[in-house]
């Protein structure tokens, strides 16, 4: 009985140091431009789950909207030997550099949500389709206001975001050619623009402003719901009816259940579970040399419009976003 227990014992320590083992070989490095909005901290929770379903280590960094931090956050990172790099860069050109390092040290770094330059030397980047996502709110727009003359105002994150640059094109564009379709002309005017820096006290502050100078908008579009989500408390609190609210991206949960009340129009779809949890995946397919060569740099995840229409089918009153 005593060997068979010793057995056992044997066993299960070597289980345990297994385990460890298991660990101590998948380190992971998440950094994130910042913490402000449920979107990036939903993106966390994604990579952080995923990577431990894989018995990784993880090691996650906020470089609080200053890329300078970044870069000191990623070359910490490295220094601390770890395997893969989830990168969601504050700066497109800044944090080129950074991830070239990675990579050199033997990191698979894999960018996700923000945009990198294409000349940065990693497996891949992942996001949603930003311009796709922006365009097919924009045709949505254009149906639901047909007949009736656009006066919009537009609510960006931040100034040179490449991704908030696709977004608002896209919704643009899709008016344009929507109108174009529907009516035979394009009746849209975009009567002013606010930075908001993707939060909802953003977003409410750009757009008490906004709607001082242009009371007579009937559109506010967002690049994102957080500050859409402050506009529609902007235009409460000063006595404005009649706007339909729209964001280019996202799919938030506040912005789903206002959908479903009919107080709020149209969003894009831009889960921040699925980018996160396609990121990990493919960087620990790369990190077990699973990932075929010819991945492409490039990687989006599926566009839609969630409106009235289908909103139930993206809804999730749990969503930590």
């Amino acid at each position: 009985m005593s060997s068979i227990k010793t057995l056992l014992a044997g066993s299960v320590a070597l289980f345990c140091l297994t385990s460890a083992a298991m660990a101590e070989e998948c380190k992971v490095g998440l950094t994130m431009p910042s913490l402000n909005a449920p979107y990036f901290a939903a993106q966390v929770a994604a990579v952080e789950k995923a990577a431990k379903d894989q018995g990784c280590e993880i090691t996650t960094a906020d470089s609080q909207n200053d890329f300078s931090k970044q870069i000191n956050d990623v070359e910490d990172m490295i220094a601390k030997g770890i395997d893969i790099l989830i990168l969601n860069p504050r700066d497109q050109e800044a944090l080129v550099s950074a991830a070239d390092a990675a990579t050199k040290a033997g990191v698979k770094v894999v960018v996700m949500d923000s945009t990198l330059n294409p000349k940065a030397n990693v497996v891949t980047q992942v996001r949603s389709s930003n311009e796709e996502n922006g365009r097919l709110v924009g045709d949505w727009i254009a149906k639901k206001m047909k007949g009736t003359p656009i006066k919009m105002l537009l609510l960006s994150g931040n100034q040179g975001n490449p991704g908030g640059l696709d977004r608002r094109m896209g919704v643009i564009k899709g008016i344009v050619e929507g109108q174009l379709v529907n009516e035979g002309a394009v009746n849209l005017q975009i009567l002013g623009q606010g930075w908001g820096d993707w939060a909802t006290d953003g977003g409410l502050k750009a757009a008490e402003d906004l709607f001082q100078a242009h009371p007579d908008a009937n559109l506010v579009v967002g690049e994102n719901d957080s500050m859409v989500l402050g506009a529609v408390q902007a235009a409460k609190a000063a006595g404005l009816d009649g706007i339909l609210f729209a964001a280019a991206a996202d799919g938030q949960r506040e912005a789903l259940e206002m959908v479903k009340e009919g107080t709020y129009g149209a969003t894009g779809l831009n889960d921040p579970d699925l980018v996160g949890r396609t990121a990990f995946d493919i960087a620990y397919k790369a990190f077990k040399g699973e990932l075929p060569a010819d991945f492409p740099k490039l990687h989006l995840t599926p566009a839609d419009v969630i409106s009235a229409d289908n909103v139930d089918k993206y809804y999730n009153p749990q969503s930590v976003f």
